[in-house]
């Protein structure tokens, strides 16, 4: 299984365009969101190889421009993907987006196909979803931002698919977050059994950094170009 990391506010190469927001490319045909805007996400998706026009499934995290806005600029290229989004979104997206491909309101958990699962709705506030991703080496949870609290979000993966974490790649959320209470949060995530890290976008520096100590060898430098294959 192949993580992509194709739109984030990190670059890893300079030939890479960075941005605020992120995206996930999972294998060559699944996109979980979609970055701030269309033409980043795109230019960022063929210099690295990526024809746009695999992508056979896109998931949105939640409801905020920097993880969605790229959604019109990838349909322009003329792809019809079928497009998860959270109950909760906004009628006026939902309906835009149903205009151009096929569109599928989630609320529980709910298996894509096999082996990709998305958590369903989580929190009350900002409502959103991540993807967890069977694979050899246990569960990898791709997050968008986390809203409702990065534990709470790979908690529920793992509550509603089973099995051990593997990896966490996304964002966290944690900007402006003192290091005790970060360190509070390593502190379940080990509880958790979380095995390896790549925390990015709204994470934050501290956080990152905190989090590179604590896990050393088996936290991984996330940002655009960013490419993990994990088993089968």
């Amino acid at each position: 299984m192949r993580f992509t990391t194709v739109y984030d506010n990190t670059s890893l190469y300079p030939h890479l365009v960075s941005s605020w927001g992120f995206a996930c490319l999972v294998d060559d045909d699944l996109l979980f969101d979609t970055g701030g805007d269309g033409r980043t996400l795109l230019s960022n998706m063929v210099k690295m190889g990526i024809d746009p026009a695999g992508i056979k499934t896109v998931v949105l995290s939640h409801a905020h421009g920097d993880h969605t806005g790229g959604l019109r600029g990838l349909l322009g290229t003329g792809i019809r993907p079928t497009v998860y989004v959270p109950r909760s979104f906004p009628a006026r997206f939902k309906a835009d987006v149903h205009s151009f491909a096929t569109l599928v309101e989630v609320r529980g958990p709910v298996e894509i196909r096999s082996g990709i699962h998305t958590t369903g709705e989580v929190g009350r506030g900002i409502v959103e979803q991540a993807l967890a991703v069977e694979t050899s080496q246990g569960l990898v949870v791709v997050t968008g931002c986390a809203h409702p609290g990065i534990v709470e979000m790979v908690g529920r993966a793992k509550e509603s698919i089973g099995g051990e974490v593997y990896l966490v790649l996304g964002g966290f959320h944690l900007g402006g977050m003192s290091r005790r209470r970060i360190k509070h949060i390593i502190a379940d995530f080990r509880q958790l059994g979380v095995q390896k890290v790549a925390p990015c976008h709204c994470t934050g520096d501290r956080a990152i950094l905190v989090f590179a100590e604590e896990y050393g060898p088996d936290f991984v430098k996330a940002g655009v170009g960013l490419v993990l294959d994990i088993g089968p």
